[in-house]
């Protein structure tokens, strides 16, 4: 991870946010090419959503419409959906490291005198779960300490929850940055959302919050879109935005960020239907990533557990996960999107608190019945999977392990093709500046005349570039080019007024 978080920084991915102050935690900077990358993902989804959405289980066109909710809504909203009261965690602690970390993201290595009841000096080694280096240092802690009593470290006994620890037994715990035992405070609970204040005055009338979700924004607008627009249940609307959520603990670089951007789908159907649609989109949202280029054995789908299911999920209701191994998570996963069946819980809750039950109901012409329709919300993470596209991607070259390439799906490469001259000289540069003209109308193209042609194309193969077009003697006589393959680094030459094609049959758009 360090290795991408490197290529990242140096090739303009992504950047720490305010920097140049000593930056500030859980929030990040995307660079010419993160930017790029990011937008190519987002525009992927839209069109593959909204533009041109698939056919739903039954064969038919879906219909899916788009909608731009704002960031900062009435405080009402953030009540009726249960933020408010319920959107917590609980936070410890450590007086030692001056650190803070989430209790139910803690777990506990367990050396064999306390797997057996141990005593009053027994150590317990907390950690961060999914986090290989915060498990490396607890590793070596608890090695340490049973070197001492002559023990081995058993890897048989299954680490434990610090929340499920008894009370009495918490001064035993050494936790993740300390030396000592005893230095983790007792749980607090901790409202994930930052408050801002609507107008001059800052009292209780005028405080409200930065959205956590983009989801709420939907609901709130669900009668708006149905008295607008041509849409009859099921039906689906898009949404795509930055939430913000006050972590107490952001890591494993752009993965946990306390600003971070969603790509959203409330998709209401006939509570009849629900089994039916939920396969649908889980199956099709976990193909959509592989078509994007996390294809392999790095991508799975975790049915959820019935004690995992949210607040809004009745007994029964499908919730699921798409995950990617990140390299800080192996050879565990972590979460890149959510499918869940979110019931009718949002729209009851808006109906019960505004007052508005008869009108955000649903009229269902064909059925005659009016009730209120269950969602499907399969919700993704642009950041996430930003980062899940550039892990995938990094290439070392196996026979130059300090040669990298970014083997990215040509439809997310930030740059589809550069355009060089082979020398500086005898022409070439008018005649590779012509072609980058022409393909710049269509493709994000770049153009380079300095160094030489092998630096030129390391440079390219950091940023992810499918395919460069180089200049040489030759095209002066016959107008032809070379093409050279990023992942082969095989050249194929062909004629100038091919190449437009060319792109075109490869990237597409």
């Amino acid at each position: 991870m360090e290795e991408v978080v490197s290529l990242c920084r140096r090739r303009g991915f992504i950047f720490q946010s305010s920097e140049i102050y000593g930056g500030i935690n859980g929030f990040w900077d995307y660079g010419p090419l993160g930017v790029a990358l990011k937008r190519n993902l987002k525009d992927a989804w839209w069109n593959d959503i909204v533009m041109c959405p698939p056919d739903g289980p039954d064969g038919n066109p879906i219909n899916v419409v788009g909608l731009d909710a704002t960031i900062i809504m009435n405080a009402r909203v953030w009540e009726a959906s249960g933020h408010v009261a319920g959107f917590n965690d609980p936070m410890v602690d450590c007086r030692e490291s001056k650190k803070r970390y989430r209790a139910d993201q803690l777990l506990l290595l367990v050396p064999p005198d306390a797997a057996q009841g141990g005593d009053a000096g027994t150590r317990l080694f907390a950690y961060l779960e999914a986090d290989t280096d915060s498990l490396a240092a607890a590793s070596k802690k608890a090695t340490k300490h049973c070197r001492r009593s002559g023990a081995k470290l058993d890897a048989t006994v299954l680490p434990q929850s610090l929340l499920a620890l008894d009370v009495a037994k918490w001064n035993n715990v050494v936790g993740p940055d300390a030396q000592e035992a005893g230095t983790l405070t007792e749980p607090r609970m901790f409202n994930l959302m930052y408050d801002v204040y609507n107008g001059p005055l800052h009292d209780e009338e005028n405080r409200t919050y930065l959205r956590p979700e983009t989801a709420q924004g939907i609901f709130a607008n669900f009668q708006n879109v149905v008295d607008t627009s041509r849409v009859r249940v099921p039906f689906g609307i898009a949404q795509i935005g930055k939430a913000f959520r006050n972590e107490v603990t952001p890591r494993n670089f752009t993965f946990r960020s306390r600003e971070f951007e969603q790509m959203e789908i409330e998709f209401f159907i006939h509570p009849s239907e629900s089994d039916q649609w939920y396969a649908y989109w889980r199956n099709h949202r976990y193909q959509w990533w592989q078509s994007v280029g996390l294809a392999g054995d790095n991508l799975t789908l975790r049915e959820h557990d019935q004690d995992e299911l949210a607040h809004y999920a009745r007994e029964g209701a499908g919730t699921c996960d798409v995950e990617y191994c990140f390299p800080f998570t192996a050879p565990g996963f972590g979460e890149l999107e959510g499918v869940a069946h979110r019931t009718d819980f949002d729209l009851r809750q808006h109906a019960e608190h505004s007052g508005l039950k008869h009108k955000l109901q649903y009229f269902d012409q064909a059925r005659n019945e009016r009730y209120f329709p269950h969602v499907i919300e399969p919700s993704a993470g642009a950041d996430r999977g930003t980062l899940a596209l550039l892990c995938e991607a990094y290439t070392p070259d196996p026979e130059r392990p300090s040669k990298v390439y970014m083997k990215f799906t040509p439809r997310m490469a930030p740059i589809k093709a550069a355009v060089f001259p082979l020398v500086a000289k005898d022409g070439m540069p008018d005649v590779a500046e012509r072609i980058y003209k022409q393909l710049r109308q269509r493709f994000a193209v770049q153009f380079d005349v300095k160094q030489n042609i092998g630096k030129r194309y390391a440079r390219m193969d950091e940023a992810g570039t499918p395919y460069c077009i180089t200049v040489d003697g030759d095209t002066l006589t016959d107008q032809t080019v070379t093409v050279r393959d990023r992942d082969s680094a095989t050249q194929q030459r062909m004629p100038i007024d091919a190449v437009e094609t060319f792109l075109q049959e490869k990237i597409g758009g």
